[in-house]
């Protein structure tokens, strides 16, 4: 199943896809939108454009679990994102994944305006490369 992942922000949100062998997923775009609705709409065009069959959008837990005003932004998004697209939308824990983005970018020495640019693709990548692992280790029955 071709999955696509967001990483959704205020102004700059991240975008990742998969295979249809779910095995590899690779950051494909950042969204530099601060319009919520316009930003949701290009997403779900994105979705038709790259043939996704589902979005999964990183949910913003804190460190204890809990949600916060962050995460019901998120979880808004992505119920607008699933209307406008017409495709399911699930809503995965994201919780240090821009953390581990700037480690990889990192220990590649992306710096400057370059990391700004694709952080949060990578970041979406680390949601869906967690999600993949998942679906591989709990298939549904």
């Amino acid at each position: 199943m071709r999955i696509m992942a967001v990483d959704f922000g205020d102004s700059r949100t991240g975008i990742a896809v998969c295979d249809r062998d779910e095995i590899l997923a690779s950051p494909l775009t950042v969204i530099n939108e601060y319009n919520f609705e316009k930003c949701a709409e290009k997403v779900a065009e994105l979705s038709k454009k790259e043939k996704a069959e589902l979005i999964v959008v990183g949910l913003p837990k804190n460190m204890d679990g809990s949600s916060g005003e962050r995460a019901e932004k998120c979880t808004e998004f992505a119920r607008l994102v699933g209307e406008i697209s017409g495709l399911p939308t699930e809503m995965w824990d994201e919780r240090r994944t821009t953390v581990t983005a700037h480690n990889y970018l990192n220990e590649t020495n992306v710096r400057g305006k370059k990391r700004k640019a694709v952080v949060d693709a990578v970041a979406a990548t680390i949601i869906l490369e967690s999600y993949l692992e998942y679906r591989k280790n709990c298939p549904k029955s």
